[in-house]
């Protein structure tokens, strides 16, 4: 799918933005934003949207999966973003997303989902920042300093979301200790022995974190790790192939798209060597004009990127663009297709 518009079965424009998808049995199920019409559709008014295919060419509307109209503890206008959903090794099925419960930014919060189907309903479980309390497993000893947290929180008012020289000279890791991590773009990924990691930009946006889930997929262990550390990366999307952990992940440029990130390792928690731009063609140096969501595995070869072509100022009209992962000297590449749709092809 090379971004344009992408009907549901019922000739419907697909309604699933920053999204994901959970392969259950025979079937596909694709979760993402409901949005709205103009600027307004920026903020969440209706929930988590879930389509169901067989072929992940031609979908049916499930419905609203997560719906944030039924007088809950959240309510219309809030910010949801980049819903992800795994099934727990208890047959839970399991959302995460990334939440502000207002326009500003600085909730950064991370929200749990259940359901019984794939379809939902899902029942929101809990909210907020993750591992309050607790230090990644590779913390540097200066982030510890006293100094360099205090003068974190006295410069945190005006510290930028993107790259800048002051941010690597303070602690916003240690700023937040207590109440937990700053959680903004994230996705979930499932290693073959089954355990569960969600991973999101925090400390700013400077710095991804990777933590691991317990058994339920609803919680944590305790144990996470920085990656990338003052790279300002977002847009986190993780795959694995031939033993060996992928990355994909843009720079922080709000709605405006930039040039992808990649890398590699042998070992989720690092150390992450650095590909380059893995978007190769003519317009890769903005992602042909989109920001990735989620790696869709269908056979250890065969992976299609997904990404959104945002349009912050009529959101519902942000599109889809699909594109199957290449391969050249073990460095994965993205290419701008010639044609609609691949997946014919990849199932």
């Amino acid at each position: 799918m090379s971004g344009e518009i992408w009907l549901d079965t019922d000739g419907v424009p697909i309604n699933a933005h920053g999204g994901g998808i959970l392969k259950e049995g025979n079937l596909f199920y694709w979760y993402g934003e409901h949005k709205v019409a103009g600027t307004r559709g920026n903020l969440a008014w209706v929930g988590v949207h879930v389509y169901r295919s067989d072929d992940l060419v031609h979908w049916c509307d499930a419905g609203i999966a997560f719906d944030i109209r039924d007088g809950g503890s959240l309510l219309p206008g809030c910010v949801i973003e980049r819903p992800k959903v795994v099934r727990s090794p208890a047959g839970k099925f399991v959302m995460w997303f990334h939440l502000e419960r207002d326009c500003t930014y600085s909730d950064a919060r991370q929200a749990v989902a259940v359901a019984d189907r794939p379809e939902g309903p899902f029942r929101l479980l809990w909210h907020g920042r993750p591992n309050p309390g607790v230090w990644p497993q590779n913390t540097p000893p200066e982030l510890k300093e006293s100094a360099r947290i205090e003068a974190a929180r006295r410069e945190m008012p005006t510290l930028p979301y993107d790259a800048n020289p002051l941010t690597p000279q303070l602690s916003v890791l240690g700023m937040d200790l207590e109440t937990g991590q700053q959680s903004r773009d994230m996705t979930l990924f499932v290693d073959d022995d089954r355990t569960a990691y969600v991973v999101y930009a925090s400390e700013k946006n400077s710095t991804l974190h990777l933590a691991e889930l317990d058994r339920t997929y609803t919680g944590f262990t305790g144990r996470y790790w920085r990656l990338f550390p003052w790279r300002w990366m977002e847009a986190p999307v993780l795959f694995k192939r031939n033993g060996k952990y992928y990355f994909i992940g843009s720079g922080c440029t709000g709605w405006a798209p930039n040039a992808a990130r990649s890398a590699v390792a042998d070992r989720l928690a690092g150390p992450w060597t650095e590909l380059g731009n893995p978007a190769v063609d003519a317009g890769g140096d903005i992602t042909y004009g989109a920001q990735g969501t989620f790696a869709l595995q269908l056979a250890p070869d065969e992976i299609i990127f997904m990404a959104d072509r945002w349009n912050p100022e009529n959101a519902i009209d942000g599109r889809y663009l699909w594109l199957p992962v290449e391969w050249k000297a073990e460095r994965p590449i993205l290419r701008e297709p010639a044609y609609q749709c691949l997946c014919r092809n990849l199932v």
